[in-house]
């Protein structure tokens, strides 16, 4: 890793890609979306404060547990005079956190065991397919395993007004709901 004289106050945009690990694009992109920021010189060369290294590195600790970017984005404008997040902060900001990430830990378990039970025959009936048809949707309109045409959606119903389903093309006359 490059060492950075503390003399210097400013780094290239190359020296914060370098001494960070995040790509110079990525730096970029946290500019573009006001997560760090920069001054031009006369050449319209980027010059960022040293303190953005601390910044870039609250950034992708608090990506890498799945923060997502606007949340920090706001989290760091929270802090007054835009200062650098500092250790009272991360911990401040991450017990904010933790309650978000936790549910999210419980729709990733519900998720995951919930794919044992989606047995992918496309009749979107199953009583208890809640990735394909969460309450029972489908249930409430026909009953048995049917492979549900695909509509058009200017054609399908709103979820407040439920609709009578017109027989399958696939289903025999007499057989239909």
């Amino acid at each position: 890793m490059p060492q950075i004289p503390q003399t210097l106050h400013e780094l290239t945009v190359g020296q914060l890609s370098a001494r960070s690990g995040a790509a110079v694009s990525a730096l970029h992109f946290y500019e573009a979306k006001g997560l760090i920021s920069s001054r031009r010189t006369s050449g319209n060369q980027r010059r960022y404060a040293r303190d953005a290294l601390r910044r870039v590195a609250f950034i992708r600790a608090a990506q890498r547990v799945g923060i997502p970017l606007a949340t920090i984005r706001d989290a760091l404008a929270e802090l007054p005079e835009e200062r650098t997040p500092n250790r009272e902060d991360w911990a401040r900001l991450s017990a904010a956190w933790r309650s978000e990430l936790d549910e999210r830990i419980k729709q990733l378990g519900r998720l995951r065991d919930h794919l044992t039970d989606c047995i992918g025959c496309g009749c979107l009936s199953l009583e208890n397919c809640v990735l394909s048809n969460p309450n029972d949707i489908s249930g409430q309109r026909i009953s048995g395993s049917r492979l549900m045409p695909e509509r058009p959606s200017s054609e399908r119903p709103s979820p407040e007004s439920p609709s009578v389903e017109s027989p399958s093309p696939e289903c025999p006359p007499g057989d239909c709901p």
